[in-house]
Formats: structure tokens, sequence, C-alpha cells
């Protein structure tokens, strides 16, 4: 796990949002409270978010780009492709930094290992530090509320900016 973010990403009602606090800490000082973790993909159709080391998340954001260009946008084919040249390439396997990425159809948790893995709803993924109390308060937002996926994401974040001392509200926010 990573002590240095949380990143949120919802797929619901036909829309897709993911959320980042903006806190970049090293050790236990704050280096930064608004840095951004988030961003869209391939002309804008795709969402993802990193956790973990800044320069080796952009690293992978720019191969898994590469990657989608080449698949044509189709994030199921990009992901197995990347996971695939994550797990052979031996730098790779050293960068420190999971991702999420997702649109309206799939959503997927990239790890430091090269494993693909999709959220057993379909629907909710959640890394770094204070992704366990993210989608925690997603599930029950989701499960006990009538929120909009943006408002969902948003206060789960929210909570976990309450609860994990490496997340702060700093809230960004992209949806499809």
């Amino acid at each position: 796990m990573f002590e240095a973010t949380t990143i949120l990403g919802y797929r619901g009602e036909g829309k897709a949002v993911i959320g980042g606090d903006g806190q970049v800490t090293f050790g236990s000082t704050v280096l930064k409270s608004n840095a951004t973790k988030i961003r869209t993909l391939h002309e804008g159709k795709i969402l993802a978010g990193f956790a973990g080391s800044t320069a080796d998340a952009f690293n992978l954001f720019d191969m898994f780009e590469t990657i989608l260009s080449e698949k044509k946008g189709d994030l199921f084919k990009s992901v197995i492709a990347f996971s695939k040249m994550w797990r052979k390439d031996k730098h790779l396997r050293q960068l420190e930094a999971m991702m999420i990425v997702l649109n309206k159809e799939h959503i997927f948790i990239l790890s430091g290992t090269g494993d693909v893995v999709e959220p057993q709803d379909g629907k909710i993924a959640a890394i770094g530090s204070g992704g366990n109390y993210a989608i925690s308060a997603a599930r029950a937002l989701e499960k006990h509320a009538n929120l909009d996926p943006k408002t969902l994401v948003q206060e789960s974040l929210e909570v976990a900016g309450e609860l994990c001392i490496y997340t702060n509200k700093n809230i960004k926010i992209l949806e499809l």
C-alpha cells in the first residue's frame, strides 16, 4: 500500500467518475497539498489516477496511453497488453505505482506487480493509503443514499480525508 494518496473510481448511471486528493508526502512531511493525480487519456475517453511514486506514475501513464492508441481505445485489450508488458519488463516491475483506469463500460486496478484487477462489483475501485476509507464510504453511500456519481465520489473522498493522515480534502474530480 502506498502512503501517499487516495484515488477513487466509480462507474454508475451511465457515467464514469474518478477523484483524487492533492496531498504529496515524504515520510511524515507534507510536501504539496494541491497535486493532480488524475487525468484523462485517449482523447478524453478514459479516466486514470495513480498512487505511488509520481515519476513512476507519469511513465506508466505515458506507456498506457501508447497502448491505448495501439488498441484504438479499447480499455479491456489495453489493460491486458499493459499487464503483459509490465510483467515482462524488469524495469517496469520495479516501479512503485498503481493505477485505476476506467470508462463507462469498465474499471480496472493496475497493480505495481503487473496485475489487472476488475472490482467484484465492476463499479467501485480505490487505491492509495486512504483507499479503504474511500471505498467503504462509496459502498455505503451507493447503498443508502441517492447521490449522483460525481457527488458520491466527492463525499467518499471527503470521508477518507477526515480519516487518513496521508489524504487531504483538496479533491479533484473528472467525469465522462
